[in-house]
């Protein structure tokens, strides 16, 4: 697979729809900025855009979509439900927050972002985002941070649902979304997910910057002659994650996305296996609430 990949490459989901194997994510990006900068990905060839309500930019990303020229079929925009409006009536809310912000016809994915609030309320999210799945609002559905006592529950969930309504009525995770790197590769998850044909997203896929140090990394920049922001994205590339790398700089959006020229190999794959648990970002993986 890892052979063939281009920025063109798109993976196929349980929806029945394809995701784009590069995201262009906007976390922390401001609000006046995110057009310009989603507007530029478009112009180096990205196709996806990772949103979220609490990133407070859903607005300009859709701006960009609008002015880019490209057919909005071809562009994939996601959003996720923020940790405060789990529950069902919450949920329906932030869905059409999403609308009303966007302006969008539909959207591409919408994620839970986190499994807060307990079993009652993440349940309620996943039968609001099932219902706009089937009235056509949203295309996709799943999960972000889910860790795998979550990913059962919800599981347990559809086919209660299937149980009450029918095969193939209790929605599909189409998608997960994690930190994923070579410091926090969550094996257990991507087993789960494997398993079940569920996609793997990759958020913080160049750890903030935080490892570029390395050794095993810069052996692997000098061999490859790219940076380790580009190593690092091959890496979850090959591994055959979705990678969502972010940045507000015209020429690292480029970087980024350069990363089609060269191969790690099997050997230097697994020279990055390091089995480290170092979480850079938040990790409500582990909640239990």
């Amino acid at each position: 697979m890892a052979n063939d990949l281009s920025i063109k490459t798109e993976y196929p989901m349980l929806s029945g729809y394809k995701i784009p194997a590069l995201g262009f994510g906007v976390y922390q990006t401001p609000a006046d900025v995110a057009e310009e900068v989603v507007l530029h990905s478009f112009k180096v060839g990205y196709r996806h855009v990772d949103s979220a309500r609490v990133y407070r930019n859903e607005g300009p990303c859709a701006e960009a979509i609008k002015k880019s020229g490209i057919p909005r079929s071809k562009i994939f925009f996601t959003s996720k439900v923020p940790p405060r409006a789990m529950g069902y009536e919450a949920t329906k809310a932030s869905i059409n927050s999403s609308f009303s912000q966007t302006g969008l016809e539909y959207i591409d994915l919408y994620l839970i972002h986190a499994p807060y609030g307990g079993k009652e309320a993440r349940c309620g999210t996943w039968l609001a985002l099932l219902e706009a799945q089937q009235a056509g609002q949203i295309r996709s559905i799943g999960v972000s941070n889910y860790g795998t006592h979550h990913l059962d529950e919800l599981e347990s969930y559809v086919q209660e649902l299937e149980a009450q309504n029918g095969k193939g009525k209790g929605g599909e995770i189409s998608v997960g979304q994690w930190e994923l790197h070579p410091w926090l590769a969550r094996p257990d998850i991507v087993e789960w997910c494997r398993k079940r044909g569920v996609v793997i997203q990759a958020y913080c896929p160049i750890v903030r910057g935080q490892r570029f140090e390395e050794p095993v990394l810069k052996g692997l920049v000098e061999k490859h002659e790219k940076t380790a922001a580009q190593v690092l994205l091959r890496w979850s590339l090959q591994k055959g994650f979705v990678p969502l790398p972010k940045s507000v700089t015209l020429s690292r959006i480029e970087e980024n996305a350069d990363v089609f020229d060269f191969r790690l190999t099997d050997e230097e794959m697994k020279s990055l296996e390091t089995g480290e648990y170092a979480p850079c970002s938040w990790d409500p993986t582990t909640s239990n609430d």
